[in-house]
């Protein structure tokens, strides 16, 4: 393991340090003094030190010492040690001359970053006075801080996502002696416990966001995966079945090769089931029924190693009709401890298509999604409308060869506010702009030449334009030989 250390307890107790630090009390001759704080605990090798390594000279009072007294780890705040956050960085171009940022876009960056691990750190503050008065000024000006706890930031990182904690007074002891005999010093110390919850982060992953700079083509034979299975399904593209091309492992390198292809990825492609994604979870197929094969019994049996968090799922789609590109949409993988026939995927946005930018004569912020998926014959919109209702239409409302016709009144519900007649046909996608009905996609006008991606915003589900017929994005059915999983 690589050495690494960024002194992320160390900022800890400075914190804290600081947190006690510009006290102060007023002696007998009203002068206000600063109370000084230290780091460590009073041992006696460090009493020995601030004795100046001589008996006939005591420690100097009033003063505070912070010490570390405990690090526990805190199970109840785990969380999955493989989850992995993005987050996307855009710099202020810099100019080194002049010294200052610029108004244009400077570096790009990727920061991965690392579930981090939960302590409690336990802390105590001693406090050295030389007699009562001293002691209540002091403890007075603390205690009115914690009532119970006190919030610190120990960086002003953008992207530490565990910057911020609490310092929680748990307990207090206001002497450490009964009276005093005999030559016992005359230094009396209160001890204040305190327990600071924190995060411990592992190194972030820093990538630097580039251009694409060439496109790679396609690997797998395109011929095989011509699959038309309906509106319910998204359209398939088959991955390679053919010999010289399929997977074998390399005994000594523990690795699986392709013959012409000289592959150095660990894939297993599963020619025996079909599958099923609904949002983030896929089930195997097996004689028509979901949830009858578990991932687990399945994968033992395969070559390679199965790691919680790591392995892949990778679906394999066609982008329109006659089009021989297609694109793969790919998350990693966890079973299901409490259903091992599913598997939960956290998708990697990147490879999710983005969604069509359609008009909004009603200003509406989201233009790439709709609210509801709506059938318009039995559907009344009349609560529901404000500005920048969406709905995407199952049917048509009024046709042109009805609407304008002498004695034809179409349906109240569908009426702008002038009380004129709607007409919008099936599958198109209508809005609401507070006093009339607009058609911000028509279906009939759109032969489907580019691709189109709109979200329904009530189940989140994404569906894709054919030119004939809206379609899931990318859930739905895969037939064998059109998913993958990467081990």
């Amino acid at each position: 393991m690589q050495h690494f250390y960024d002194g992320q307890i160390r900022r800890y107790v400075t914190q804290l340090v600081r947190l006690f630090s510009n006290f102060s009390y007023k002696d007998g001759d009203d002068k206000i003094v600063r109370v000084p704080v230290m780091y460590g605990d009073i041992t006696r090798q460090v009493g020995h030190i601030l004795r100046d390594n001589s008996e006939n000279k005591i420690p100097s009072a009033p003063r505070m010492s912070v010490y570390i007294t405990g690090l526990e780890q805190d199970r109840t705040r785990t969380s999955d040690s493989s989850f992995t956050s993005k987050v996307h960085l855009r710099e202020r171009a810099y100019d080194s001359t002049g010294s200052e940022y610029l108004n244009t876009q400077g570096k790009n960056y990727t920061v991965e970053r690392i579930m981090p691990s939960p302590y409690t750190l336990n802390v105590n503050v001693d406090i050295w006075s030389t007699n009562t008065d001293q002691k209540l000024q002091i403890m007075e000006q603390l205690l009115m801080l914690f009532n119970p706890s006190l919030e610190i930031q120990t960086t002003d990182n953008y992207v530490d996502w565990s910057s911020l904690t609490s310092v929680e007074l748990t307990s207090t002891s206001f002497s450490n002696r009964s009276i005093p005999i005999g030559t016992e010093s005359e230094i009396d110390v209160a001890q204040l416990s305190f327990t600071t919850p924190i995060y411990i982060n592992m190194p972030a992953k820093v990538k630097k966001l580039g251009i694409i700079t060439n496109v790679i083509m396609s690997i797998f034979d395109e011929s095989n995966g011509n699959i038309a299975l309906g509106i319910s399904t998204p359209e398939l593209k088959a991955y390679s079945d053919s010999p010289q091309e399929r997977p074998t492992m390399d005994k000594q390198s523990d690795r699986v090769q392709r013959d012409t292809l000289n592959l150095s990825v660990n894939t297993a492609t599963y020619k025996d089931y079909d599958m099923v994604v609904m949002n983030n979870i896929a089930q195997l197929i097996d004689r028509g029924k979901t949830g009858t094969v578990t991932w687990t019994k399945l994968i033992e049996v395969l070559p390679g190693e199965y790691r919680a968090g790591l392995s892949q799922l990778q679906l394999q789609r066609k982008i329109l009709e006659g089009e021989d590109t297609s694109i793969s949409v790919n998350g990693s993988v966890t079973i299901n401890p409490l259903d091992e026939s599913q598997l939960v995927v956290d998708w990697d946005e990147d490879t999710i298509p983005t969604n069509t930018t359609l008009n909004s004569p009603a200003g509406r912020n989201n233009t790439g999604s709709i609210d509801f998926i709506i059938n318009p014959g039995k559907y009344n919109p009349t609560d529901a409308k404000a500005a920048g209702l969406r709905l995407l239409l199952l049917g048509a409302i009024n046709t042109s060869d009805n609407v304008g016709v002498a004695g034809y009144d179409g349906p109240d519900a569908w009426k702008n506010t002038d009380n004129t007649d709607f007409v919008a046909g099936e599958n198109d996608i209508v809005e609401w702009d507070g006093s009339n009905w607009h058609v911000v996609f028509d279906a009939s006008a759109d032969t489907g030449t580019t691709t189109k991606y709109i979200t329904n915003l009530n189940t989140g589900v994404q569906y894709r334009w054919t030119g004939t017929e809206w379609i899931l994005s990318f859930e739905g059915e895969y037939r064998k030989g059109t998913w993958r999983l990467s081990l």
